[in-house]
């Protein structure tokens, strides 16, 4: 089936309209990052660098690092703009740009989200990497798309929206997991987490500035929240549409991030590039090993 000019837009050179990538320029092996200045910091490590496209908070490089192709790309902040970036890699790694058909061979990405959170744990301190085992996505984007309950945790939702007691006014929670070849690449150096994905950075990670809060308590609800082993760990802002699309269209998908704030005990670092720049390193070499 052809896809519409309209669902699917490309550029008059031939690139995704957004992300401004070609299908020849896209890797197998992908990092995001919301921050398009931490792409350049990335850059620095990789070899051979075939360009450097920018358009708005998208910034896009492919080059190699330990002789293997990988390609950076910004994606700026929040759930919405994940939605835009997944959807045009697997588009350019599944849909043939010329004839607008899906190619009869399905394209496997491994994608991984690198990015800064803050902990809600107090046994988390300040620059732990925390890989998100499970994402909980409160943001409502998954639910627009069908057959979201083939790829969630549909009795972990509800046992955390009844022990929360969820706002009937906010989209409904989905708990999404990380690709399970990702989790075992971290998991002997970062902690195994839950991470809450927010709709924002303010109100909806329960910080107040003016506005009072529709649930209070969320932030003491979450930290308490238990549901066998697991436990919320940290918030951040893209890891669920990441997690939850990629599982829709068969990608390996995962965020890692560094904690430079620890709501529960109130602390936090801005002199946290340091923490960054390391967990670049050891994500590319993480995702370059042979295996």
């Amino acid at each position: 089936m052809r896809i519409p000019e309209s669902e699917l837009i490309i550029n008059g050179d031939g690139s995704a309209f957004h992300i401004h990538l070609r299908p020849e320029e896209l890797a197998d092996r992908v990092i995001v990052f919301g921050d398009p200045g931490r792409v350049d910091m990335a850059a620095e490590y990789l070899q051979d660098k075939e360009f450097r496209h920018e358009s708005r908070e998208f910034v896009g490089i492919t080059g190699k690092y330990n002789g293997k192709r990988i390609t950076l790309l910004s994606t700026g902040i929040g759930t919405d703009n994940i939605d835009i970036v997944m959807t045009e890699l697997d588009a350019l790694a599944n849909v043939d740009f010329t004839t607008r058909e899906v190619k009869p061979e399905h394209r496997t990405l491994t994608v991984l989200r690198i990015g800064t959170c803050g902990a809600i744990q107090p046994d988390i301190p300040l620059g732990s990497f925390i890989f998100s085992e499970i994402s909980v996505g409160c943001d409502g984007l998954l639910n627009w798309y069908a057959d979201r309950d083939k790829v969630t945790i549909p009795d972990m939702e509800e046992a955390f929206k009844k022990h929360v007691g969820w706002n009937k006014h906010l989209p409904d929670p989905y708990f999404i997991r990380a690709s399970s070849k990702l989790k075992k690449l971290f998991e002997d150096c970062a902690v195994m987490g839950v991470t809450i994905s927010a709709s924002g950075f303010y109100g909806p990670q329960g910080r107040v500035v003016r506005l009072p809060l529709a649930m209070p308590d969320m932030v003491a609800d979450f930290e308490s929240f238990r549901f066998g082993d697991y436990r919320i760990t940290n918030f951040e802002m893209e890891g669920s549409a990441l997690a939850g699309l990629a599982a829709q269209l068969g990608h390996d998908a995962g965020t890692i991030c560094c904690a430079i704030a620890n709501r529960y005990l109130k602390d936090a670092n801005t002199d946290y590039k340091p923490m960054v720049r390391k967990l670049i390193e050891l994500s590319l070499n993480k995702l370059t090993q042979d295996r």
